[in-house]
């Protein structure tokens, strides 16, 4: 076998390995943050349906999520599970970026890393508004 086949052989199995590393950051975090919610629904339940703050009023930052998660305030800790099922397909993309950059796509570097800006700059418009 000569040196070009056999690099190419193990960049497929190394793309082979990212592909899997994709496929279980996906279900790892689907199923944390599934996980997370349910904790939260029990506390909701003990705690007779009182989310730990005033009526209309959610956790809506990062410090009063974390502040409430760690008083165990049955909404915070919701809100943390939701935090874990939005950043995993984020985190997809990041391992993407780094996919297409072993195969050597600059292109497609490119585009998913224009596709994480964007969704950097939602998350801060989000926040914002």
């Amino acid at each position: 076998m000569d040196e070009q086949s056999h690099q190419n052989q193990t960049t497929a199995n190394e793309m082979v390995h990212i592909e899997r590393i994709i496929g279980r950051i996906l279900q790892v975090g689907v199923v944390v943050a599934a996980v997370i919610m349910l904790f939260g629904l029990i506390l909701l339940l003990i705690h007779g349906g009182n989310g730990g703050y005033p009526v209309g009023h959610q956790p809506t930052t990062i410090s009063s999520i974390i502040a409430g998660t760690v008083a165990l305030k049955p909404y915070a800790v919701m809100m943390v599970g939701m935090f874990c099922l939005i950043m995993t397909p984020v985190l997809r993309v990041v391992v993407s970026i780094y996919a297409f950059y072993k195969e050597h796509d600059t292109l497609y570097v490119w585009i998913t890393s224009i596709v994480l800006v964007i969704l950097c700059i939602s998350f801060v418009i989000g926040h914002t508004v």
